[in-house]
């Protein structure tokens, strides 16, 4: 159960909310299968408590992912989203990233990003 609600951490994520921006943060060397994104998304809506952010998401952390787990993502992990910024720098979560937004095609604005700073310029302006 989440308890503090500014900021929550499972076993593969942590996330905050900071100038009314979520920042998730995935943590080192995760896969992400169906169970992983189910648990993934339900605890971030959760956290939410029913209220949309644009979302700064770190995928540093992602070494690999399955076709499910990206079908999940592509119609669940929007919910309660303004707007997807995907901090990325290594060639696999480049890969992944750019195969996610070009074959999944999520349905709120979503871009990639290399430095922190550029993605919470993009998501001010879904605020």
């Amino acid at each position: 159960m989440i308890a503090a609600h500014d900021f929550y951490e499972n076993e593969y994520a942590l996330f905050w909310v900071e100038n009314g921006i979520l920042f998730f943060e995935y943590k080192p060397d995760v896969i992400l299968t169906l169970n992983v994104v189910k648990r993934v998304v339900a605890d971030r809506i959760q956290f939410q408590n029913e209220k949309s952010y644009p979302v700064l998401c770190d995928i540093r952390g992602i070494i690999d992912t399955d076709k499910s787990g990206r079908d999940y993502l592509a119609q669940s992990g929007s919910l309660l989203t303004k707007a997807v910024g995907l901090i990325v720098h290594q060639k696999v979560s480049i890969t992944i990233s750019t195969f996610y937004l070009h074959i999944s095609k999520p349905t709120v604005p979503t871009q990639l990003f290399t430095n922190k700073e550029d993605a919470i310029l993009f998501l001010n302006n879904h605020l």
